[in-house]
């Protein structure tokens, strides 16, 4: 479990800021008050160009003005006073999510994805991998990473996980 300063990126739901109606849709999955903010996680590197006076802060524990001039580019982490509370993230603290992050701002031009605790319908946080395939399979998530493997919901058939049963990913993990 998590204590002191939060353990982000491990066990995260993560989604594109790019579209506003993303932040509602993440409090209704995870049945939260519609006013609640989602939180952004950017590359360390690109903070700056974001958010206004940010630097390192791998923690979300600071909140920061969104620059006017890309405020419109990640709508779903700006919150209703215009600024947010970010988490940043550098090659050496998390070379993984730093290089997720690389990639989504290679495909998209942002640097931003949403964080946001790895839970649903006001269950607690996921502990352990049983858990995360459970959440995973009775919500409306389209993927799940848990290490080195990737599990995706197949929309054509009942089994979901890619064709593997999520009794079968339970033993092989």
């Amino acid at each position: 479990m998590e204590f002191g300063p939060r353990a982000l990126g491990g066990r995260s739901i993560l989604a594109s800021p790019i579209h506003a109606e993303m932040q509602a849709r993440l409090n209704e999955v995870k049945d939260r008050e519609d006013f609640r903010p989602v939180a952004p996680v950017v590359l360390e590197e690109d903070a700056s160009e974001w958010f206004e006076g940010a630097t390192y802060s791998p923690f979300m524990l600071f909140v920061y003005p969104v620059k006017e001039e890309v405020a419109d580019e990640i709508p779903a982490v700006r919150h209703v006073d215009g600024t947010a509370r970010i988490q940043t993230v550098n090659a050496i603290q998390h070379p993984l999510y730093h290089s997720l992050l690389k990639e989504f701002k290679d495909l998209t031009g942002v640097p931003v994805l949403i964080n946001t605790s790895f839970n649903t319908l006001g269950k607690p946080i996921v502990c352990s991998p049983r858990d995360a395939i459970e959440c995973f399979w009775t919500s409306p998530f389209d993927a799940l990473v848990i290490g080195s493997f990737l599990l995706e919901k197949d929309p054509t058939s009942s089994v979901g996980l890619s064709g593997i049963t999520a009794e079968k990913a339970l033993i092989e993990e």
